[in-house]
C-alpha cells in the first residue's frame, strides 16, 4: 500500500516561549471550522525543512486545503466519534502534556552541566556534623560548622578536627581525605558544592539530607574514564578477622596465582574458584567501572595495569583479589553519556528543577499576584477568633472570600482554598507563627492552582501545543478516510486493478528481465533433499497446493518466497537466479536456497507482476475523483489579507 500523507511523521519539536497574549488570526474557515495561521504556519515550516526545492504559500496553500477537507471528511464520517480513535488521541494528548510542563532548557543546562563535570575528578578533604533532628538543633549544627571553619583557616589541623568533630563513619580510614571523586557518585547538593568550589578553598558550611557538611578542595584531575577487568576473589571470613585468617586466604589466592603463571586459563580459574558468585559465572568479568565505585586498593591497580595483563594477588577490606586487565574506556562523547546522566537526574533532585522552572514560568506568564498584606489579614483574623485552631479552619478560614491571590485575566482565589490543605489540628506557638504558617502555604496552592488552570486549557493558551495536538489528530483521522476511500479501494479492487492493467499494458514495461517464481530456504542440505526429492513427486500438481503440501510436511524448517524481482533488488534472487553471490544473511537460520519453480520473463505476463505500480496510478486516479467531490461538498473560505501577511514573510 502506498501511504501518502501529506505532512510526513510526527516528531515532537521543542517547546517554544508561552505565547499567551500572541495574536494568531483565522487564515481560513473550513464548514464554519476555524483553522489559525499558527497552524497553518507550522505545518508549512515543517515542510519546507522536508524539502530540497522549497515550496511557495501559493503552492502550498493548495495542498493544505486538501489536506483539511480530508480531514473534514473524516469527521463528517464520524471517525473522530469511534471509541478507539478518541481513545488513541487522548492517549497522546496525555503523553504529549509531559514536555510542555518540563522546562526543556534546563533540562539540557543539566545534561550538559553533568557531562562538563564528568570531565574532571575533584580531590577532597570532608569533615560533617549531624543534621539535628529540628530546624533550631540545625541551625546550631551549622554555627558549630562555622565555627570550625574559621579553626581551620586560623591554621588549625583540618585532619584533627575531621577526627574530633566528624561524624562521617569513613573517617576512621581516611581521617577526612576523600581523594579523588567523579560526578555522579556522590548527591547532586554535595557534588555541586565540591565542583563550584575553587582549588584550596573551604566550603562555607551546607546541609544535605545526611548531615551538615564542610569541604576542601585540594585539586583537579581529568576523568580516567572506565576500566574493564575481571578478577579472582578469595573472601575473608566474616566477623572480626585475625591474622591467621588472612594467611589462609593468602595461601589459597598464591596458589590460584601460581597455576595463571604455569599457563592456565584466568577464566577458567575464576570460574571454578572465585568467591564473587556474580562474575565467576561470566569469567571473572566484572562490568566496566570509574574511580569511586571501588575499594582503593583494588581501584589503583584496575588502572595502573596495562590492558592484557593480570596482577599479583592484592588486599581489600575484603578479602584478596587477582585482577586481569582488559581494556581502558575514555570518557565517551557527551551522546555516548546521555542516557546514563539522563538516568542519574531523574533520580535525585535535579528531576525536579525543570518542572518547578516551568511553573515559575506559568505562574509568570500567567500574572500569578500574591494579595498584598495577607499575613496581616490572616493574623488579625485569628486574634478575632481567639486563636488558631480546628474551629478557626473550618468557620473562619473555610468560609472566608478574602481574595488571597489572582491570576489570568482577574481570576480570584480566596482565602477559603487554603482550608482544604491545611491540618485543622496543627499545633503551633502563637498566632503569629500560625498567620506565617498559612501565608508560606499560599504559593503552594497557587503553583497547584495556576498549573491544573494551564493543563485544562493548555490548548488555548499555548500554540505549541495546540498544534502538534492537531497535526496528530488530523493524521489520525486521514489515515482512516485515506484507508476506506483510497487505499484499500485501489489494494482490494482486483478486476478494477486488471482492467487497468489490460488497457495500459505499454505503461508498465520492462526494461530488464525480471525472474517470477517460488524460491525454497532450508535450514540445512538434507532438509532441502528431502523437500525437492518431495517436490519432483508432486510437481504436476496446481502451485499453490504444492506449496501447501511442502509448508505441511515441513513446518518451520524451510521458508517458501514468491517474488518477481530483477537483478540487484534481492540478494537470494540475484544468487539463484542470475549467479549472484551467496548472502547468507538474507534469511538467518535458512543458509541453504533453490528454486522450487519459476522462470525469466522480459515483460510482465499479468497485473500481479506489476501489481504495486498498477494500484499506485489507481490510488492516484481515487484521490484525484475524492478530492474534486470534496471541494463540491465542503466549504472553504480564506482570509486573503491573513494569507498576504504569510506570503510577504515568507517572500
Amino acid at each position: 500500500m502506498k501511504l501518502k500523507i501529506l505532512f510526513g511523521a510526527l516528531a515532537l519539536v521543542g517547546v517554544a516561549t508561552l505565547a499567551i497574549a500572541a495574536t494568531d488570526p483565522v487564515l481560513m474557515w473550513i464548514n464554519k471550522k476555524e483553522v489559525k495561521m499558527s497552524e497553518f504556519e507550522y505545518l508549512y515550516k515543517k515542510n519546507l525543512e522536508q524539502q530540497v526545492n522549497k515550496e511557495g504559500i501559493d503552492e502550498y496553500i493548495n495542498r493544505f486545503v486538501d489536506y483539511k477537507l480530508k480531514v473534514a471528511e473524516a469527521e463528517r464520517l464520524g471517525y473522530d466519534t469511534l471509541p478507539r480513535i478518541k481513545e488513541e488521541i487522548n492517549g497522546y494528548k496525555d503523553d504529549m502534556l509531559a514536555p510542555f510542563l518540563t522546562d526543556t532548557e534546563l533540562q539540557e543546562q543539566l545534561v550538559q552541566e553533568a557531562y562538563e563535570r564528568m570531565k574532571t575528578d575533584v580531590d577532597v578533604s570532608h569533615i560533617m556534623l549531624p543534621r539535628g533532628r529540628s530546624k533550631a538543633e540545625e541551625k546550631k549544627q551549622i554555627a558549630k560548622m562555622d565555627s570550625i571553619r574559621n579553626c581551620i583557616l586560623n591554621g588549625e589541623d583540618f585532619s584533627e578536627l575531621v577526627m574530633k568533630y566528624s561524624v562521617d563513619p569513613s573517617r576512621e580510614n581516611n581521617r577526612g581525605e576523600y581523594g579523588f571523586i567523579s560526578s555522579g557518585v556522590f548527591p547532586y547538593d554535595f557534588e555541586k558544592v565540591v565542583y563550584d568550589t575553587p582549588i584550596g578553598e573551604l566550603s562555607k558550611p551546607f546541609v544535605t539530607d545526611y548531615g551538615v557538611h564542610m569541604v576542601k578542595v585540594n585539586g583537579y584531575r581529568p576523568n580516567e574514564g572506565q576500566v574493564e577487568v575481571g578478577h579472582i576473589m578469595r573472601k575473608f571470613p566474616s566477623g572480626q578477622v585475625t591474622e591467621n585468617d588472612k594467611m589462609a586466604v593468602k595461601a589459597k589466592i598464591d596458589s590460584i596465582y601460581t597455576c595463571i603463571k604455569n599457563g592456565e586459563s584466568f577464566e577458567e580459574l575464576a570460574k571454578s574458584f572465585s568467591q564473587d558468585p556474580r562474575s565467576a559465572r561470566e569469567g571473572g568479568k566484572l562490568a566496566p567501572f570509574g574511580h569511586n565505585y571501588m575499594p582503593k586498593s583494588f581501584e589503583d591497580v584496575a588502572f595502573s595495569l596495562p590492558d592484557g595483563e593480570i596482577s599479583e594477588p592484592i588486599e581489600t577490606p575484603y578479602g584478596y583479589h587477582i585482577i586481569k586487565k582488559y581494556a581502558h574506556i575514555p570518557l565517551g562523547t557527551i551522546e555516548d553519556c546521555r542516557e546514563s546522566i539522563e538516568k542519574r537526574i531523574n533520580n535525585d533532585q535535579r528531576s525536579l528543577m525543570p518542572i518547578e522552572s516551568k511553573c515559575n514560568q506559568i505562574m509568570k506568564d500567567l500574572n500569578y499576584k500574591k494579595t498584598d498584606g495577607l499575613q496581616e489579614y490572616i493574623l488579625k483574623e485569628i486574634k478575632a477568633h481567639g486563636g488558631f485552631d480546628s474551629t478557626y479552619v473550618a468557620d473562619v478560614l473555610a468560609k472566608s472570600d478574602y481574595t488571597m491571590f489572582t491570576y489570568g485575566n482577574g481570576v480570584k482565589v480566596p482565602l477559603s482554598h487554603l482550608a482544604q490543605t491545611i491540618n485543622p489540628k496543627t499545633k503551633v506557638a502563637s498566632d503569629e507563627i500560625a498567620a506565617a504558617v498559612l501565608d508560606a502555604s499560599v504559593e503552594r496552592v497557587a503553583r497547584q492552582e495556576i498549573v491544573k488552570y494551564y493543563t485544562d486549557n493548555i490548548v488555548d493558551l499555548n500554540p505549541d501545543y495546540r498544534n502538534l495536538l492537531n497535526e496528530y489528530r488530523d493524521g489520525t483521522l486521514l489515515f482512516e478516510v485515506m484507508s476506506k476511500e483510497v487505499w484499500n479501494k485501489a489494494k482490494n479492487d482486483n478486476a478494477m486493478l486488471t482492467q487497468r492493467f489490460e488497457n495500459n499494458r505499454s505503461k508498465y514495461q520492462w526494461n530488464e528481465p525480471h525472474f517470477k517464481g517460488v524460491i525454497i530456504c532450508a535450514k540445512n542440505d538434507s532438509i532441502m533433499n528431502e523437500a525437492i526429492a518431495m517436490y519432483q513427486s508432486i510437481k504436476d500438481e496446481p502451485e499453490d497446493s504444492v506449496t501447501t503440501a511442502l509448508n505441511k510436511k515441513f513446518g518451520r524448517n524451510i521458508k517458501m518466497v514468491r517474488s518477481v524481482s530483477k537483478q540487484g533488488e534481492n540478494e537470494m534472487v540475484d544468487y539463484v537466479a542470475f549467479g549472484g553471490k551467496h548472502v547468507e544473511s538474507t534469511y538467518i537460520g535458512y543458509p541453504v536456497f533453490r528454486i522450487l519453480f519459476g522462470r525469466m520473463l522480459n515483460q510482465p505476463e499479468e497485473m500481479s507482476d506489476v501489481k504495486g505500480l498498477v494500484a499506485s496510478d489507481y490510488q492516484d486516479a481515487l484521490e484525484e475523483e475524492w478530492i474534486a467531490a470534496l471541494h463540491k461538498r465542503h466549504k472553504v473560505k480564506i482570509d486573503n489579507k491573513v494569507l498576504n501577511q504569510l506570503k510577504k514573510k515568507y517572500k
